[in-house]
């Protein structure tokens, strides 16, 4: 049997180690929403640019994006919204903005968006982007 005092040692050793390793240990940290943005305009470029536009004015395929975030759903008078997501409205929080863009039929059923981003960190930096277009 050890003594107490060579326990008590051990014990504040291993507590030291451990403490020393969790402030060595690196800690992941979300990008923020500036730093995304970037990333997102290619993202949005790549995958969203070919229905939507960022001007003030909506195409045949899908409505302008331009200060998307924060505008009520389906709210733009120059386009014509499927039934299923004008029936949905809200606001387009960057929840719903994300729930959208995962599983736009789920989210509205009979929409006329096709394309999901299923990357959660993809949707992130595409609606960091959008934000950055009032």
């Amino acid at each position: 049997m050890r003594p107490l005092h060579s326990s008590l040692v051990t014990l504040g050793l291993s507590a030291a180690v451990v403490l020393g390793l969790a402030v060595l240990t690196p800690v992941a940290v979300a990008p923020s929403a500036h730093a995304q943005a970037p990333n997102g305009a290619a993202l949005y470029n790549a995958q969203c640019k070919s229905c939507h536009a960022l001007s003030g004015k909506s195409g045949p395929a899908g409505p302008s994006l331009k200060g998307v975030a924060g505008r009520k759903v389906a709210s733009l008078g120059d386009y014509k919204y499927s039934k299923g997501l004008t029936a949905k409205g809200g606001t387009w929080t960057d929840a719903a903005l994300d729930a959208y863009l995962a599983n736009p039929g789920g989210y509205a059923p009979g929409g006329k968006m096709f394309n999901k981003v299923p990357d959660p960190k993809a949707r992130a930096a595409i609606i960091a982007y959008l934000k950055t277009q009032p």
